[in-house]
C-alpha cells in the first residue's frame, strides 16, 4: 500500500478512536434508557395522552401533548398509527399535531445522546423542540376549525414486538434491536467526523458556520440538515466536531430541528397523513422555524 495512503489511514483511525471513546458511553446509555422507556413506560405515556380527551383544557392541552411527545420513544412510523387510533376516539387535531411534532424531533434516547454536546446545547435542543411542537399545535388549532387536518386512513397500531413474558428479556431484546437499528449510523457518523477533522480546515468552517457569519451560517445549517440527517445518534459525532471547529450554537440548533423534521422516512409518513398542500406548508413551517430559532439563539 502506498505510504501516503497508510499515513492518512492512520490519521483517520486515530481521529475515529478519539471520537469513539468520547461518544460511545452516551450512545450506550441512550439505548439503555430508550429501551427502558419503550418496554416499561411507553404504554403509560400513551395512556396518559389518551386520558387527556377527558380534560377540557382547550389550547392549553398543547403543553402536555408536547411533553408526552418528547417522552414517547417511538419513531414517526410508530407514532402515526398511535395518533390515528387517538383521532378515531375524538382526540383534537391540534393536540395530535403537537404530540407528533415533538415526537419527530426528540425522544428519551436522543436526549441522552445530546448530552455529549454539552449542557447548553442540550437545553437549547429541549427548549426549541418543545416550542416547535407547541407552535405546530397552535397553527393546526387555527387551521382545523372547519374540517379534520390529518388523513389517517390506512394507519393502524401495529402489534408490539416487546411481547416476551419475561420483562428483563423484553428489555434486552429491545436493546438489541436498538443496536441493530442505530449502530451503523453511529459508526458512520464517527467516521465522517474523523474524515472532516482530518481534511476540512477549521478556519474555513468557522467562517462559514461561525458567529461572525451568523445569518448565513444558520441558513446553511438549516439547509444542510435536510439531506444529511439520517439518524440522531449518527449526527451527534458530527455536531460535536462542528461545534468544536467553530460552528455557532444557533447554526447547530437549526440543524437539530430541520434534520429530524425532514428525515426521509418521517417525510414519507407525513406526506400520507397531510396531503400535498399541507405537506408543503409543513416544510415551509419547519424551515422558517429552524432558521428563526437559530438566529435568535445566536443573538441571545
Amino acid at each position: 500500500m502506498n505510504e501516503t495512503i497508510k499515513r492518512e489511514l492512520i490519521y483517520v483511525s486515530y481521529y475515529f478512536m478519539v471520537q469513539f471513546r468520547q461518544i460511545f458511553r452516551y450512545w450506550i446509555l441512550g439505548m439503555l434508557i430508550g429501551s427502558g422507556v419503550s418496554v416499561f413506560a411507553k404504554n403509560r405515556i400513551h395512556r396518559l395522552f389518551a386520558e387527556m380527551q377527558k380534560k377540557k383544557w382547550g389550547i392549553a392541552g398543547l403543553v402536555p401533548a408536547c411533553l408526552l411527545g418528547i417522552a414517547s420513544p417511538l419513531c414517526m412510523y410508530g407514532t402515526i398509527p398511535i395518533a390515528a387510533s387517538f383521532s378515531e376516539k375524538g382526540m383534537r387535531d391540534d393536540w395530535l399535531a403537537s404530540f407528533m411534532m415533538a415526537s419527530i424531533l426528540l425522544n428519551p434516547q436522543l436526549i441522552i445522546y445530546s448530552t455529549a454536546l454539552g449542557t447548553e446545547v442540550l437545553l437549547i435542543r429541549l427548549i426549541s423542540c418543545f416550542f416547535c411542537g407547541l407552535t405546530a399545535g397552535v397553527f393546526v388549532h387555527f387551521l382545523s376549525k372547519k374540517r379534520p387536518f390529518f388523513r389517517f386512513d390506512g394507519f393502524r397500531v401495529k402489534e408490539s414486538r416487546d411481547t416476551d413474558p419475561n420483562p428483563i428479556l423484553r428489555f434486552w431484546k429491545n436493546f438489541g434491536r436498538n443496536i441493530k437499528a442505530t449502530g451503523l449510523y453511529f459508526l458512520a457518523g464517527i467516521f465522517l467526523s474523523a474524515v472532516f477533522q482530518r481534511y476540512v480546515p477549521s478556519e474555513q468552517f468557522a467562517r462559514l458556520f461561525g458567529d461572525q457569519n451568523e445569518g448565513f451560517g444558520v441558513l446553511m445549517a438549516t439547509t444542510v440538515g435536510v439531506p444529511l440527517y439520517a439518524c440522531g445518534g449518527g449526527t451527534i459525532p458530527l455536531l460535536q466536531q462542528w461545534l468544536w471547529e467553530g460552528m455557532s450554537v444557533g447554526a447547530a440548533s437549526a440543524f437539530m430541528l430541520t434534520g429530524p423534521a425532514t428525515k426521509i422516512t418521517n417525510l414519507g409518513a407525513l406526506k400520507i397523513v397531510l396531503g400535498k398542500g399541507k405537506f408543503i406548508l409543513y416544510l415551509i413551517f419547519i424551515m422558517l422555524f429552524s432558521f428563526l430559532t437559530g438566529f435568535i439563539v445566536n443573538k441571545v
